[in-house]
């Protein structure tokens, strides 16, 4: 799934991945023009899937961007000169590789939360993704869901999927975790549309109990750039070995075979904090 924000243009993706699914990502912004344009680009390239967020209508406190000095276009710091300077070879890649920035738009420069809050649009509502539907020829995704009544909401407004996130905690740190609202979503609107978990997937294990609560399928984020970070596509791949031992592992310890297999009964993580209703609804 490439994001509004991605550093990479939604034509060099479709290049690079030919063959397999595409997503995009798309925040919705106060300049509507420029989020149709995107929604356009996307479906002339012939991305499959989109991505409609609504959980970062305006930028959360994003400490750790601030305490680091992380910008868009890095800028240089004199903590980051004093972290460079035992380190010869990030001064070749910072000087022999293109510049970071965001693809898709022309405005970038200040962090991450700064482009948020001066971009993004935080009154959409659902007559923006009766828009956005209109225009997109594919499969919709609502990115963001935390209540019940919205995920309802959204199933009969015809959405293909919900996904239950809270964008990993960067936004409000006290908001819903999305896998406790799982079962009771997946119960009351898994047999009218996908049903998908981010947030909180930290191991192969988590992915086994969605599965058993009732999501279709789950997304990770952080795991697979941890693992471009320390050796590029070998990390990536390395991580996907990793979350599949832990999968087959933990079915193993389950003595299920297959995914089918799994119910709620097999999740005793939400009893242990008194959630007993919310296994017991699951689907």
């Amino acid at each position: 799934s490439l994001s509004t924000l991605g550093t990479t243009s939604i034509e060099d993706v479709k290049a690079t991945n030919p063959n397999g699914r595409n997503w995009f990502q798309l925040y919705v912004m106060k300049d509507r023009d420029i989020s149709y344009g995107l929604v356009e680009r996307a479906a002339a390239a012939g991305f499959d899937t989109l991505f409609f967020t609504v959980d970062a209508p305006v930028a959360g406190n994003r400490m750790r961007d601030t305490r680091h000095g992380f910008s868009i276009p890095p800028q240089l710091t004199a903590k980051t000169i004093l972290d460079a300077i035992p380190r010869p070879w990030w001064w070749v890649d910072f000087l022999t590789t293109p510049p970071l920035e965001f693809a898709s738009l022309s405005s970038t420069g200040g962090t991450v939360g700064e482009l948020l809050d001066s971009a993004m649009d935080p009154t959409i509502n659902y007559e923006d993704l009766k828009v956005i539907r209109e225009m997109w020829p594919g499969k919709i995704s609502v990115k963001g869901v935390q209540t019940l009544e919205d995920a309802v909401t959204l199933g009969e407004l015809g959405v293909d999927s919900v996904v239950l996130s809270n964008h990993g905690g960067r936004q409000l740190d006290r908001a819903p975790v999305p896998f406790e609202l799982l079962p009771q979503v997946a119960c009351e609107v898994g047999d009218d549309m996908e049903v998908i978990i981010d947030t909180g997937i930290m191991n192969g294990a988590d992915i086994v109990a969605a599965i058993a609560l009732g999501a279709d399928f789950t997304l990770i984020g952080r795991a697979y750039l941890y693992g471009l970070m320390a050796g590029g596509r070998e990390g990536v791949d390395r991580t996907i070995e990793i979350l599949r031992s832990q999968i087959v592992r933990t079915m193993k310890l389950l003595q299920v075979n297959t995914l089918d297999e799994l119910t709620p009964e097999h999740v005793t993580q939400l009893k242990r904090f008194g959630r007993e209703d919310a296994v017991r609804t699951s689907r």
